[in-house]
């Protein structure tokens, strides 16, 4: 009977070593602008669409460590993360201070509302090929800089067509933020050929779900041509934040196990 007993104890204790060595530590360097970082939110730290994602990912039975950093910036745009930037080095010395160094190391980028406003942000308005150019620009020296990141490019989200505040977006800015998400997609296609495993479409979801739900989701806020509805709020940064730990866990589970 001690005999079996014993037995039981050591295959449990082993099977556990077992379970807790295959889950993942991960590091996440979040990329991008206003929504990114928290704007609106009362506690941006805690509720902030990275904190919620680290949240949700953290509940996963397949990982263990998720650390992470917000580097998200109101206003900025691709040509403002361009390597060379003092905001690109920022970014990379976030990636460098993460304490466990054998996590699997991700950007996580979503960037170009401000990118798609008819003036305001820098360089705006970016053409559809140059919102793509950039972003090569910013992957390409990431890939350069850790040979082993893995990038993920969320899609970016819905704006009501009336959001005009220090900054004009419109539809016509709508409309140009749509044209960037097959420009995604291609860019992603183009990397699966030169740095296979690295480089992936995330959150596609997003753009519908604001849409539909942006009196739930997003902050009415007053501006030059009525209210208009940009940045989610407390509810709909928990949202986002979870589809953006859905689709970092499914890639990690389905290419990083």
């Amino acid at each position: 009977m001690k005999k079996t007993l014993l037995f039981i104890v050591v295959l449990f204790s082993i099977n556990r070593a077992f379970a807790q060595h295959n889950k993942r530590n991960l590091n996440i360097v979040f990329i991008g602008n206003s929504i990114t970082q928290g704007a609106q939110l009362a506690n941006p730290a805690a509720e902030a669409p990275p904190a919620t994602a680290v949240a949700y990912l953290q509940k996963q039975k397949n990982l263990d460590t998720v650390s992470f950093s917000n580097q998200g910036h109101s206003g900025y745009t691709t040509l403002d993360f361009l390597p060379g930037t003092g905001t690109f080095a920022k970014v990379e010395e976030a990636a460098n201070a993460f304490t466990h160094k054998n996590a699997l190391l991700i950007f996580s980028i979503k960037l170009g509302t401000n990118d798609s406003a008819i003036q305001g942000p820098h360089g705006a308005p970016v053409s559809p090929e140059g919102y793509q150019k950039n972003l090569k620009s910013i992957a390409d020296k990431l890939l350069a800089d850790f040979p082993k990141v893995v990038i993920i490019f969320q899609h970016p989200v819905w704006y009501s067509p009336n959001t005009h505040n220090g900054s004009m977006y419109l539809q016509e800015g709508l409309n140009r933020l749509q044209s960037y998400v097959p420009m995604i997609d291609e860019l992603v296609k183009t990397y699966a050929a030169t740095s296979p495993g690295q480089v992936f479409v995330g959150d596609t979801k997003g753009f519908a779900y604001f849409k539909k739900n942006h009196l739930t989701d997003l902050t009415p806020e007053n501006g030059k041509d009525g209210t208009f509805y940009l940045h989610p709020n407390k509810k709909g940064a928990e949202a986002l934040g979870m589809f953006w730990g859905m689709a970092i866990n499914k890639i990690v589970k389905r290419d990083f196990n």
